[in-house]
């Protein structure tokens, strides 16, 4: 059921809204109206005039000490208004208030994606704008890390969007990716997932999820997403410091680029795969009239030679064409296909007899005759041999190539689609006009939450950096990610729980998809950031920790779909590295 619009999802940010300005309010009242017994007079008269302050010493006693430690240190008040401090305890309760709205806004465009999604599919909007929005909230902390304040001001808020870009990619790729493989393990069985069927308990090999071939894919265009940080960080690998201004152009215009690419293949990828997945049905029905016609030939379609026996066809055909006019009509290749069992895809003999139609029938004139049947037995008898080396053993090497070509599809449309055909089609959510203004009344205001916020939550991570001397970086690459992604890793590891080849597909390639994002949309914003503000790029050991964990956790998931528990434990390991690696790069090799 869709999540519905209700006052309290309203209410609860506005209420810590009014509370964040009472305190504001509060404390600017309480600074100018000290008690007169913190007051010590300087022994001259009272001034006369009203206006003129009296000449009154203040002396720090218990009541009035707070008031000068702000004094010796003044924060900045976000948009006049909102509450700031100077104090470890103070900063960190506004992390925690600013972050919880920032999931609340996440939470909020992640809904109302969902329900947009829903009324109107797949292509343009799962496509282009849901990856989009689903990066917003990121998007939004990095550009105001460096676009307020003066240029020194926006160098050291920078590292704070640069901890949250790495610290991001690298929570989704270890943390969330290892859990999911852990709460959705299944028994495996010859690298496949049974779902539903865990007996194995916590085995390092026997247990674990698979994926299909459109998840690997993902995590391809995952490891190509993260060429602009190469490009970037070319000047530093050549030592020069000329070009590097030049360096962060080049970055940006590939990052954009690759960018408007990956949105383009998003909003076509359900047609691709469509597309992909048809034509291996229609291999699994070549390949049961192959079998039929090898049973009927007892088992010789070969000659000695390897080579399709186009008299043993023509001999078939004959036996086909039951009104011996030298064609093949609809009637005749149903007869055919009555005996024939297609085990693995779910069609009728009329979708069979059509699809035989279509591919044999190259004159177009709805018959087959005796030459185009030969001639399509032979041109998937030469296909099929393909999937192993030839040999003259004909008799036996029918049944083996057969076999191994039969196996080979099945394992494609295994792997193509895990949707599973006999599954119920869940009931789709009415296209009303109140579900479509839920869907952008959630959005707006996810959007309106994470602008507001975003400004303010930087501010506080900056300001507790200074009273904690802990660097900006660490804070955000440890808190920030679980306030913008916390709701896409409870949704993650809840729909990985189902224990499902499906639900395993899809979380992963989310996750590969959110990170992609991450590497072309939020990159894309941090490098015009530099650009545009003429900052200096020394992020060595932050990209290098973005390219590790991308590239080890992308080539695992590029060339593997079974991923058994040892896997989980690699790459939940890969954060606590992470956060060490770029300790050492930064205070004991002084890579910045």
């Amino acid at each position: 059921m869709a999540p519905s619009l209700t006052s309290r999802h309203v209410l609860l940010p506005l209420t810590v809204l009014v509370i964040l300005c009472a305190h504001a309010h509060a404390v600017r009242f309480f600074s100018h109206s000290l008690p007169s017994s913190d007051l010590l007079s300087d022994g001259l008269p009272e001034p006369s005039s009203s206006d003129e302050k009296g000449s009154l010493i203040r002396l720090p006693t218990a009541s009035s000490f707070r008031f000068l430690r702000a004094a010796e240190s003044k924060c900045e008040q976000t948009y006049g208004f909102l509450p700031c401090t100077t104090t470890v305890l103070g900063n960190l309760f506004l992390i925690i208030v600013y972050g919880f709205l920032m999931y609340t806004a996440a939470t909020y465009l992640s809904t109302g994606s969902e329900l947009l999604l829903e009324i109107l599919g797949p292509g343009i909007v799962g496509g282009l704008f849901l990856p989009i929005l689903g990066a917003l909230p990121d998007a939004m902390l990095i550009l105001v890390s460096g676009l307020s304040g003066s240029k020194e001001t926006a160098q050291d808020q920078v590292s704070v969007g640069m901890g949250l870009l790495a610290g991001s990619t690298v929570l989704l790729l270890t943390i969330i990716w290892g859990t999911c493989v852990i709460v959705g393990k299944c028994d495996l069985v010859n690298s496949v997932a049974l779902d539903s069927v865990d007996t194995r308990g916590y085995s390092l090999t026997g247990s674990g999820v698979s994926t299909d071939i459109w998840t690997s894919y993902a995590a391809r265009i995952m490891i190509i997403s993260v060429l602009p940080f190469l490009i970037v960080q070319l000047p530093q690998l050549l030592h020069s410091s000329s070009g590097r201004h030049l360096a962060v152009l080049i970055a940006l215009i590939v990052s954009l680029l690759l960018l408007a690419s990956y949105c383009f293949y998003q909003v076509f990828q359900p047609w691709i795969q469509r597309r992909k997945l048809e034509y291996v049905r229609h291999k699994h029905v070549i390949l049961g009239l192959l079998r039929h016609l090898k049973q009927r030939a007892l088992g010789r379609l070969l000659k000695e030679n390897g080579e399709p026996d186009r008299e043993i066809i023509r001999k078939l055909f004959t036996t086909i064409d039951e009104n011996s006019d030298g064609n093949l009509t609809h009637g005749e290749l149903r007869a055919l296909v009555v005996g024939i069992q297609f085990e693995e895809v779910d069609l009728d003999h009329d979708d069979a007899v059509k699809r035989i139609m279509n591919d044999f029938d190259t004159s177009r004139n709805e018959l087959v005759d005796e030459e185009e049947f030969v001639n399509g037995v032979c041109r998937w008898l030469d296909r099929a041999r393909g999937s192993r080396p030839a040999s003259g053993d004909a008799g036996p090497h029918t049944v083996k190539f057969l076999s191994n070509f039969h196996n080979e599809t099945k394992r494609e449309h295994d792997l193509l689609d895990v949707s599973g055909q006999n599954e119920e089609v869940s009931e789709g959510v009415e296209k009303s006009k109140w579900t479509t203004v839920k869907s952008l009344l959630f959005l707006l205001l996810g959007t309106v939450i994470a602008a507001a916020f975003a400004d303010p939550l930087v501010d506080a991570v900056d300001n507790f950096s200074d009273a904690t001397s802990i660097p900006a970086f660490f804070i955000s690459f440890i808190a920030l990610p679980l306030a913008t992604n916390s709701s896409e890793a409870v949704s993650a590891i809840i729909f990985a729980s189902r224990d499902k080849r499906q639900t395993a597909s899809l979380t992963f390639s989310e996750i590969y998809g959110a990170v992609t994002m991450n590497n072309v949309l939020c990159l894309s914003v941090f490098l015009a950031l530099v650009y545009v503000r003429g900052l200096t790029w020394d992020f060595s050991s932050e990209v290098l920790v973005i390219l590790v964990v991308c590239i080890v956790m992308g080539v695992l998931g590029s060339f593997r779909t079974c991923f058994p528990l040892w896997t989980a434990i690699i790459a939940i390991l890969l954060y606590p590295f992470t956060l060490a690696l770029v300790y050492v790069l930064d205070y004991v090799f002084g890579w910045s």
